[in-house]
């Protein structure tokens, strides 16, 4: 429901954030991440199999929590982020956005008019509390919004000074796979080349003075990261948690009982 962007909040004063993708679809892993002290969780429709429905369910589950709500939608696509806006996400990731125009595209879709171009719901949508606080939400929902824009393309580095100068961006957000992708050298992040690429895409937001976020890869861990400047980590998913912690189980059993 429309209530303040604690992670907003959290990032304007300085301090890290730390999140967790969602890929299950399940409010009830939804809503332990909530509880479990995350700042944020980036609920994943470019990658998991979730519908607008399931994020609604997912929403609901992480209202009884402080932890934030952002969605990464499949693409830039303004009627795929006024739909998640109007069920009350409070970030939107859009991910592999390439030059200004458009992360300028990007931030229309996310504002009304006369700032942008969003299609107006605020009467009945969720976000805005099915219509019970509808004018304060019009006016109030774009200082409450995190609008990210993902960096994933050697294009998309070089156009960085470009893409932080747009209004309305709050952070770019390297995603390292796809950029190691379409740099030619997917997911190898022990290759010197491939590392002062990402170097060079941290050092280029830093000095844009836009926040940066991106995800911990080998070389570059957590620690790594905070240290150099970057505001928020996306480090873990739910389907990792229960992966890791089931085949930790299993591991512990055959160990008692001696199998290996």
């Amino acid at each position: 429901m429309f209530r303040e962007n604690r992670l907003k909040r959290t990032l304007a004063q300085g301090r890290p954030a730390l999140g967790c993708w969602l890929d299950m679809a399940s409010p009830v892993a939804a809503e332990i991440v909530g509880l479990a002290g995350f700042d944020c969780v980036v609920i994943d429709h470019e990658h998991g199999p979730g519908s607008l429905r399931d994020g609604l369910a997912l929403l609901q589950a992480l209202s009884g929590t402080p932890c934030t709500a952002i969605m990464r939608v499949p693409s830039n696509d303004p009627v795929y982020i006024k739909r998640a806006l109007d069920i009350g996400v409070e970030g939107i990731m859009v991910p592999s956005v390439n030059s200004a125009e458009e992360a300028r595209a990007a931030v229309a879709a996310c504002r009304y008019p006369p700032a942008g171009a969003r299609g107006a719901a605020y009467g009945m949508a969720r976000g805005a509390d099915y219509g019970l606080c509808g004018e304060r939400y019009r006016d109030g929902c774009g200082d409450e919004l995190l609008i990210i824009c993902q960096i994933e393309t050697v294009a998309a580095v070089e156009a960085i000074p470009e893409i932080a100068a747009v209004d309305g961006v709050d952070m770019l957000f390297v995603g390292p796979y796809d950029l190691s992708g379409d740099f030619g050298r997917l997911g190898r992040f022990d290759d010197p080349e491939v590392l002062a690429l990402l170097e060079r895409a941290e050092r280029a937001i830093l000095d844009s003075g836009k926040l940066y976020g991106t995800i911990p890869v080998k070389n570059r861990p957590m620690d790594v990261l905070a240290n150099a400047g970057c505001r928020l980590v996306v480090a873990g998913s739910d389907i990792a948690f229960v992966r890791n912690g089931a085949l930790a189980q299993v591991d512990a059993f055959r160990r008692a009982v001696g199998e290996r």
